[in-house]
C-alpha cells in the first residue's frame, strides 16, 4: 500500500542508512547504490583518522534518524486493529465459538486483587504457611503473561522463541537474579527442550518449567514470587515444590470453592467492564444471521448471570450451544465424557443427549460428540479464546477450525509504540545496532574503545526499551531482540489476534485478513543498505476503511 507517508518514510530509512553505507575503509564508502551487491568484507580496516570518521558516522546516523522519526509519527499502529498470522476470510465463516472469561467478559483489575488475596488466605489458613505473608499485597505492574518458572528453583523469567533466557528479567522472589548467576546456574542463557514446559505450558513429566499462559496467572504469580521473597528475606529452608503446589493448588481452590464467582456475582458491575462492546459483536453476528455457541469451563449459574448483566435475560437465545465447566483442554481430546443438561434450576439431569438444543445450557461433554451432533467441522468454524494453549491449540492443529486469540495486553503496547519517546528509542536502536555492525571492521584499540561506548549506549537503550512496557519483564511479544515463546506459540496457534472481541466491530463480515508479508533474514537488504522501518496497518488506513 504505497502512500505519500509512506514514501516519505522510505526517503527517511535511506538518510538514515546513508551513515551506515561504506564496507571497508575509504574506498568502499564511494560506492554507488547503482553498484551490483558487493561480497561482504570483514577484514580489517585502515583509515588516517579512525577515531574521527567513527563519530562522524555516528553523528551522521544520528541526524538521520532524527530526519526519520517525524515521518513514522505519521504512520500510527491502530490498536484497535485485527491482526493476522493467517490469510483468513470472514466470509467463510458459518459459526462463531467463543471462550467466556476474557473473551466474552472482561474483568476490572479489582478481580486480580481479589484472587491474589483469597489465595493468600488460604495459603495460611489451610496450607499453615506463615501469617506474615499477609503484609504482601497484589502489584498488578510486576508480572507478565507468558513468563516461565523453573519450578525447582523458583525463579521467574522471560524465555524467548529460541528457549534462550533474556538476561535481566530472571527473578527470585521479588529481586532481580544477576546475570552471572543466571548463566552459572543453566550453564549458559539456553534452556534445553527438555527442562521447557509441556505442550499445554505445564511442569509435568520431567519437565522444569511451568509457563503461565492464561491472564489469571498473574495473580499465582505475584503470589509465588511474594512467599519466595519472604523465605528468602527471613532465611527459612523450603522445598520450592512444595511451595509451587501449594499456591498453585490455593490458586485452583479460589476458582473451585466458588470465592472468585460468589464475589463477582455479588458485586457484578465492580469487576465486569465494557458489556457494551460484547453486547455490540454478538447482534452484529446475530444480524448477518451467523451461528455462535460458547464454550467456557466456567459453571452454569456464573455465566448466566454474566452474561445477563452483558446481554439481558435472554442471551441465551443468542446462542446455538452452550457448554459449561467444559474443563479445556481435556474437552478438546477426552472422546469418553457424555455431555449432561443443565436444568434452569442448575440441577444436572441423567437424559442421554442425541441433540444440542438452542436455548438449553450443557455441561462437560467432548469436542468429538460436540461434532458429531452438530456437524460443525472444518474452517467454517472460528473460534475465539484468551488462552492460547487451552483455548486454541488443539482446534488449529487437529479439527482444522479458525482460531483468534483475544490479547487484552495488545491495546496498552500498541499505544506505548505509538509514542514519540519509544519511535526515537527504537529507531536510534535499530540504527546504532546497524553502524556497530559495519563499524566493526575497525580493529585498532582507539576504534574499539569507541565501539565499545557504543555497546553500552546500545545496552541502557535496550533496558530503556524494555522499561517502556514493563520494568521488570519488559513486552509480552518481544526480548530484546528476538520474539518471545509467548508471541512463538500465538504465531502458530492463532490465525488472527486482537486485544478484544470489540475489534470486530470495525470490519465487515465478509472482510479477508491478510497476513503481512514479513521478510526473512535472508531476504532483508544489510544494514548499510535500508533499515526496515515497515510498520502496518497505520491508523490512518484502518480510520479510512
Amino acid at each position: 500500500m504505497a502512500t505519500a507517508a509512506a514514501a516519505a518514510r522510505g526517503a527517511g530509512a535511506r538518510a538514515a542508512a546513508a551513515a551506515l553505507r561504506g564496507g571497508c575503509g575509504a574506498a568502499a564508502r564511494g560506492r554507488r547504490r547503482a553498484e551490483p551487491a558487493r561480497p561482504l568484507c570483514t577484514a580489517a580496516a585502515t583509515t588516517p583518522d579512525p577515531k574521527r570518521s567513527l563519530w562522524e558516522r555516528y553523528r551522521e546516523a544520528k541526524r538521520g534518524t532524527d530526519d526519520l522519526v517525524p515521518s513514522i509519527m505519521n504512520n500510527l499502529l491502530n490498536p484497535d486493529a485485527i491482526f493476522s498470522n493467517n490469510e483468513m476470510s470472514l466470509s467463510d465463516i458459518e459459526i462463531y465459538g467463543f471462550d467466556y472469561d476474557y473473551t466474552l467478559v472482561f474483568y476490572s483489575k479489582d478481580l486480580h486483587t481479589l484472587i491474589f488475596n483469597a489465595a493468600r488466605d488460604l495459603l495460611i489458613n489451610e496450607h499453615r504457611y506463615p501469617a506474615e505473608i499477609r503484609k504482601y499485597e497484589y502489584d498488578p505492574n510486576f508480572a507478565i503473561r507468558g513468563l516461565h518458572y523453573d519450578v525447582q528453583r523458583a525463579v521467574l523469567m522471560k524465555i524467548d522463541a529460541f528457549h534462550y533466557i533474556q538476561l535481566g528479567t530472571v527473578y527470585r522472589g521479588l529481586s532481580v537474579v544477576p546475570d552471572e548467576e543466571v548463566i552459572e546456574m543453566y550453564e549458559g542463557s539456553h534452556v534445553p527442550l527438555e527442562q521447557m514446559s509441556d505442550f499445554y505450558g505445564k511442569s509435568s513429566h520431567g519437565y522444569t518449567m511451568k509457563q503461565f499462559m492464561d491472564i489469571f496467572s498473574l495473580p499465582e504469580m505475584m503470589l509465588l514470587s511474594c512467599v519466595n521473597e519472604y523465605f528468602l528475606k527471613n532465611n527459612i529452608d523450603y522445598e520450592p515444590v512444595h511451595l509451587y503446589k501449594d499456591v498453585k493448588d490455593s490458586i485452583r481452590d479460589v476458582h473451585i470453592k466458588g470465592i472468585m464467582y460468589r464475589a463477582i456475582e455479588a458485586d457484578i458491575e465492580k469487576y465486569i467492564c465494557y458489556p457494551e462492546q460484547t453486547r455490540a459483536v454478538l447482534a452484529k453476528l446475530a444480524d448477518h444471521g451467523k451461528k455462535m455457541f460458547l464454550i467456557t469451563n466456567s459453571p452454569s449459574s456464573f455465566v448466566d448471570k454474566g452474561m445477563r448483566f452483558i446481554v439481558g435475560k435472554d442471551w441465551r437465545d443468542l446462542f446455538d450451544v452452550v457448554i459449561v465447566q467444559a474443563e479445556k483442554p481435556n474437552f478438546f481430546n477426552d472422546k469418553r465424557r457424555p455431555f449432561r443438561k443443565v436444568n434452569a434450576k442448575g440441577v444436572l439431569l441423567w437424559d442421554k443427549i442425541h441433540k444440542l438444543q438452542k436455548g438449553e445450557i450443557y455441561k462437560q461433554g467432548n469436542l468429538y460428540e460436540f461434532l458429531k451432533l452438530t456437524g460443525w467441522r472444518g474452517s467454517k468454524v472460528l473460534y475465539f479464546g484468551d488462552h492460547i494453549y487451552s483455548d486454541l491449540a488443539d482446534l488449529t492443529l487437529k479439527h482444522g477450525w479458525r482460531t483468534g486469540a483475544i490479547i487484552p495486553e495488545l491495546r496498552s503496547e500498541l499505544k506505548i509504540m505509538n509514542t514519540q519517546q519509544y519511535i526515537q528509542t527504537v529507531t536510534w536502536l535499530q540504527t546504532l545496532t546497524g553502524l556497530l555492525e559495519q563499524m566493526q571492521v575497525y580493529r585498532d584499540a582507539e576504534s574499539q574503545q569507541i565501539l565499545q561506548e557504543w555497546k553500552k549506549e546500545r545496552k541502557g537503550m535496550r533496558e530503556m526499551t524494555k522499561n517502556f512496557f514493563n520494568a521488570q519483564f519488559g513486552s509480552l511479544f518481544r526480548t530484546d531482540q528476538n520474539p518471545t515463546y509467548f508471541l512463538r506459540r500465538l504465531s502458530r496457534f492463532a490465525d488472527i489476534y486482537m486485544a478484544s472481541l470489540s475489534c470486530l466491530l470495525n470490519y465487515d463480515v465478509s472482510h479477508t485478513f491478510y497476513p503481512r508479508r514479513t521478510p526473512l533474514q535472508h531476504e532483508l537488504p544489510a544494514w548499510s543498505d535500508s533499515p526496515s522501518t515497515v510498520r502496518l496497518p497505520v491508523l490512518q488506513e484502518i480510520q479510512a476503511k
